[in-house]
């Protein structure tokens, strides 16, 4: 309420065509934009290989993540989000995921998690946090909040709909308490999901209107493509991303500088390595996130 909310900050000193557009476009599943981008697969496979030799473990959706986490330390811009036709600096970096509470048994389920990032992390530091997350959500008895908050109100007939339109009416004047939006997924910087892990192609999926998801990256099985490799026409594997995007939250050319840095972390994964040199702010947007230390 009047400009801060427990997840970012109001702003108003943006271009005013890109601020009249929330009243042209109201809700995300308006102002959804869809691309595609192709990773270079066998690039990010000699990177794992590389890695496993220094006794380090990586895995494809880890580099995407902590790509992203690198370009949103330059592009704070993209890590913005509108609520109720007004926009605010997100005052964190986060990334959501759906993941199986056992990867050899799809029958034992499925939760989100939401995982939260220093714009200082490495590719080790994106890493750590994602195992120690996705440790602590594996088996069927491990229930995180947003289990439980879903188990309890499905078990009063008509509860969902009351429950879902309060925190509906709480967040869009911001008096959704803080806790409740640190655990809920669909308030995130980014939704990525991995179908290549369940053997679909890539999709480019919706943006929840619950919630204020700015981006979802949608990964997908490889594909095969012929290449001009030095003169010689090869095929080559992609690993495919399908994303959506809220156009609303900044201007082309923010995203268009957002995207070109991303792709070159995505071809350039050793840069991830070490922390960026600078991180770009939004005005009154900081944030740091302890990093974590390894047992």
């Amino acid at each position: 309420m009047f400009g801060f909310r427990p997840d970012g900050r109001r702003i108003n000193d943006i271009e005013p065509i890109v601020q009249i557009t929330p009243y042209l476009m109201p809700m995300r599943c308006d102002a959804q934009v869809f691309l595609e981008h192709s990773v270079d697969y066998e690039l990010l496979t000699r990177y794992i290989a590389e890695q496993m030799q220094k006794g380090e473990k990586i895995t494809f959706m880890q580099i995407i993540i902590a790509a992203y986490v690198r370009t949103v330390s330059q592009h704070p811009e993209v890590n913005r989000f509108i609520m109720n036709k007004q926009f605010y600096s997100r005052n964190n970096c986060t990334v959501s995921f759906s993941m199986l509470k056992d990867p050899q048994n799809a029958d034992d389920g499925e939760t989100a998690v939401k995982i939260r990032f220093d714009p200082t992390d490495t590719i080790y530091d994106v890493r750590d946090r994602m195992v120690a997350v996705v440790e602590s959500n594996r088996g069927v008895s491990n229930k995180n909040f947003a289990d439980k908050l879903a188990a309890g109100v499905l078990k009063v007939p008509g509860l969902p709909s009351l429950v879902v339109g309060l925190v509906r009416l709480l967040d869009r004047y911001g008096l959704c308490p803080g806790a409740l939006l640190n655990e809920l997924p669909f308030h995130t910087g980014m939704f990525i999901t991995n179908n290549a892990s369940i053997g679909l192609h890539h999709v480019n999926h919706h943006i929840y209107n619950f919630g204020n998801t700015s981006l979802f990256f949608g990964m997908g099985l490889l594909e095969r493509k012929c290449v001009n490799d030095h003169g010689t026409l090869r095929m080559k594997r992609f690993l495919p991303i399908g994303i959506t995007a809220d156009e609303r939250v900044c201007s082309g050319a923010h995203y268009a500088g957002f995207f070109a840095d991303m792709e070159h972390y995505l071809e350039h994964p050793e840069e991830l390595e070490t922390p960026p040199e600078s991180v770009r702010f939004d005005k009154h947007a900081e944030y740091h996130e302890p990093k974590i230390r390894k047992q």
